[in-house]
């Protein structure tokens, strides 16, 4: 379906929880998150009918995420039915990595067919503080199971000053090592990333000047500009939501794991899906397709997301 600006939106990122083996410290609190009553919650058949209601749009990648989507009980049930939606022609699935080598096997019977890892260190020691209780050999361990299981794997790392922008270059390396892509997205400033000062959130180009023997290739698709080093099985990828927005491209819309779908990632606008009809669902989906704003409001250090909520309450 077309909105009002000419995007054509056929990209659904569906969280199916809010939970998390791991308590990254720009996606979630400490303490992790209030649990809601199992009737706050999308059911399965509820995910599942939105799924078709938005296939029925258009909609032809679906994204599968959380928290993180592999703690959810019946994830590879949701995925099996989501992925012989008709219309679906793409099933990817965003996770941390640390339960894929227990379910990657049914994940790829199910029908996922590309995995996103998260990954913003190589660095045990620091994996551990950005995780709050991870182990980085949980994580790489994930990136092999990926791997083994034939799927095409991109590695989402998070670029924060301070933290990790000493490590660009080793994190880039494994795109030499393995048939992979890493991607850096800038920080966001989300509802609870108070504990990042300004010099935290630094643009993507910071990667370009610590890289430079990277020459561009042509885009994918997707929203990431494209790198490649001399010799490497993958690209780098440059996602900017912060300094250079791509809202002009944005072809997606995202349903929470409580039913509210969001025409934006930074807007607090959200209409509830809960306890409607497929037929109703689709009508909301048009309304809310057609008015996706243009854009969404400035980010920076002092200018935090109007989302209203954490990355694990929407879906990174």
């Amino acid at each position: 379906m077309i909105d009002q600006y000419g995007r054509n939106i056929t990209y659904l990122r569906l969280s199916v929880t809010d939970r998390c083996n791991l308590r990254c410290r720009y996606c979630m609190p400490p303490e992790g998150v209030c649990k809601k009553p199992h009737a706050q919650m999308m059911t399965e058949d509820e995910m599942i009918a939105a799924v078709e209601a938005a296939a029925s749009l258009g909609v032809t990648k679906l994204r599968v995420t959380g928290g993180e989507p592999l703690v959810k009980r019946n994830i590879v049930s949701i995925c099996r039915r989501a992925a012989r939606v008709p219309g679906i022609e793409e099933l990817c699935l965003t996770t941390n990595g640390v339960l894929l080598p227990q379910l990657s096997a049914q994940l790829c019977e199910a029908g996922v067919s590309r995995i996103n890892l998260s990954l913003d260190t190589l660095d045990p020691d620091k994996y551990a503080r950005i995780t709050r209780v991870g182990r980085l050999e949980q994580a790489l361990a994930g990136l092999e199971a990926a791997l083994t299981a034939g799927w095409r794997v991109k590695i989402n790392t998070v670029l924060i000053g301070g933290f990790n922008d000493d490590e660009v270059g080793r994190l880039a390396g494994l795109t030499l090592r393995y048939p992979v892509d890493v991607r850096f997205i800038e920080l966001m400033p989300m509802l609870d990333s108070d504990e990042f000062g300004e010099a935290a959130f630094i643009p993507c180009t910071a990667v370009l000047e610590r890289l430079p023997q990277a020459a561009p290739v042509a885009p994918d698709g997707g929203v990431a500009r494209l790198y490649r080093l001399p010799g490497a099985q993958g690209n780098i990828g440059l996602i900017s939501p912060v300094s250079d927005h791509f809202c002009g491209a944005c072809n997606r819309i995202r349903l929470t794991a409580d039913g509210k779908l969001k025409p934006c990632l930074h807007s607090a606008d959200e209409i509830s899906l809960r306890g409607l009809t497929k037929q109703q669902m689709r009508e909301r989906m048009r309304e809310v397709i057609w008015n996706k704003p243009a854009c969404h409001a400035e980010l920076s250090a002092h200018h935090h997301s109007l989302a209203g909520r954490n990355m694990n309450q929407i879906g990174g």
